[in-house]
Parts: structure tokens; sequence; C-alpha cells
């Protein structure tokens, strides 16, 4: 029977396969670094181009070649220009109004059915679940063209309110399960536990289960918002007058300048991104107050 014995940890066997466990692991990270590094640039440099010809001037717009460093010359010209267009000041305040009310109704009614979901046992729960995820299946033309009859007879079309409706019905399923499962990782020991202590149901979950399902809920309310403040298709076939900017913008695409679509795209982008970011702050600090 033989024996192996292992070299000492001090000796230059040892130190060398550590040496290169740890070049091993920074040619890793390094290559981690460059993946993120490409993706981020994949992402950034076209949204960097878009608002950089936005704020310049529109001769600046035309010209060829474009300037490799971006904003040069600075300029609000081109975004002016854009402002000064028929429909557009009234395109960019109807789709503000249709995104908050999105925002809104979606997270009032998703709210209390992801927590009848994720918290109550009845029949047919599954079936449910399957049917609210199975209306996300649906084309968008296939709800959008019986909804303008709809709202033809109803004497609501080529309303904000009404558009604002169908947004809200494209949020609600993925708003639901977003908030049900938020709701379901919310342990429910710590709403009977605030029932032994003397709370009420109602006060268990508002001062328990709410505060620690707010970061969910935020989440959902910045899908709905995103999902109305892009979506075109409906916008395009339920508004005629008062279109959202998005709807407005296809309607104009043929016949724009490169100045128009330009500061356009800016414009459907930028909202999206600053409410993401701000929401993006309110998640972290939300998640840092519950994991202390």
């Amino acid at each position: 029977m033989t024996t192996t014995t292992l070299p000492p940890l001090d000796s230059p066997e040892v130190r060398q396969l550590h040496r290169r466990m740890k070049l091993r692991a920074k040619r890793g990270r390094l290559w981690t670094y460059v993946g993120a590094v490409l993706i981020a640039l994949w992402i950034m440099i076209p949204l960097v181009f878009l608002t950089s010809m936005a704020f310049t001037t529109r001769e600046t717009v035309l010209s060829y070649p474009k300037n490799v460093l971006p904003f040069i010359p600075f300029s609000t010209d081109t975004v002016r220009f854009f402002l000064d267009q028929p429909g557009v000041i009234d395109g960019l305040v109807n789709s503000l109004i249709v995104a908050a009310i999105t925002l809104a109704l979606s997270t009032a009614l998703a709210a209390p059915a992801g927590y009848a979901i994720a918290r109550y046992i009845f029949v047919g729960r599954d079936l449910v679940r399957l049917g609210i995820l199975a209306v996300r299946a649906f084309p968008i033309v296939v709800l959008s063209i019986p909804l303008a009859v709809l709202f033809l007879r109803a004497g609501i079309f080529d309303s904000i309110y009404s558009l604002a409706m169908m947004h809200t019905a494209l949020a609600m399923p993925t708003s639901v399960l977003i908030i049900a499962s938020v709701f379901a990782s919310v342990p429910h020991e710590l709403e009977e536990a605030g029932q032994v202590f003397g709370a009420s149901a109602l006060q268990s979950f508002w001062h328990i289960v709410l505060p620690l399902a707010l970061p969910g809920i935020a989440a959902s309310s910045v899908f709905s918002f995103v999902l109305s403040w892009n979506e075109v298709f409906a916008a395009g076939i339920l508004t005629f007058e008062n279109r959202t900017l998005p709807a407005l913008l296809l309607t104009q695409l043929q016949e724009s300048s490169d100045a128009y679509q330009f500061a356009g795209g800016f414009f459907l982008m930028a909202p999206s991104i600053v409410f993401m970011f701000l929401i993006r702050n309110y998640l972290f600090n939300m998640w840092s107050q519950v994991t202390k």
C-alpha cells in the first residue's frame, strides 16, 4: 500500500499553484468587465448619438460626416424646431396624462388582485393565473379594432381616457403577476405575528406587508409607465385628433425631416429613462430599509 505525501503549504509548487489560480481569476474578472463595457457601449452609443443630434443645430443634423465628439456645437435649435411643430406639445401632454393614468389604474387594480392570488387559496386559483397570463398572448391588433368599434358606439372614441383604459388592460396581466410574486415572497408569519400583538388584519397589511412589498409595486409601476409611454399601435387606432406623441410621430414619420425624427426620438426616450432612474433610486432606498 502506497501513501501520497502532500507538499507543504509554503513549498514552491503550492505557491506557483496559488499564483496560477489568482491569475486565472483575474483573467475571468477582466473578461467579465470587458463584456460589461461592450454591452454598455452597445446600449449607450445610440442613446448618446440620438441625444446629441437632438441638441445641436439643424445644419449639423444634415451634415455628413458627423462629428466624432457629441454635442458639437451644442444648441437647442433642433428641439425648439420640433416643439414648434403643430400637435407636438399636445401629443406630449397627452402621453404624460395617459401614462400617469395607466400607472395609477394598473397599480391600484393589480395590488389587491396580486395580494389575493398570493395569500388566499381558492378553487380555480391556478386557472385565474393562467387566464391573466393568457391575456398577454392576444396581439394588440386583436384588441384594438374591436375596442375602436366599442368606443365609437359608446361615444368615447378619440379620448385619452379611453386610451388609458386600453393601456391599463395591456399592463394589468404583468402587473398582477409581478405584485403577486412580491406578496408571495413576504412571509405570512409576519402578518400573523402582527395580529398576535393586537393588530388587525388591515393594520398588519398596512404596516408590515405593504412596506416590504413597495419595491416590487414600484417596479410594476415602472413597467406600466414605460409600456404606456412607448405604445403606438393602439394609440394610432383609438385616437385621431387627441393623439399621443408616439402615434403622432408614426403618422408623420414618412414626411418629416431628420431633425424632426431625432428630436422626436429623444422626447420618446427621455421621460422613460428619467422615470426609471427616479424609481431606481426609490427601489434601492426601499430595499436598503427592508434589509436593515
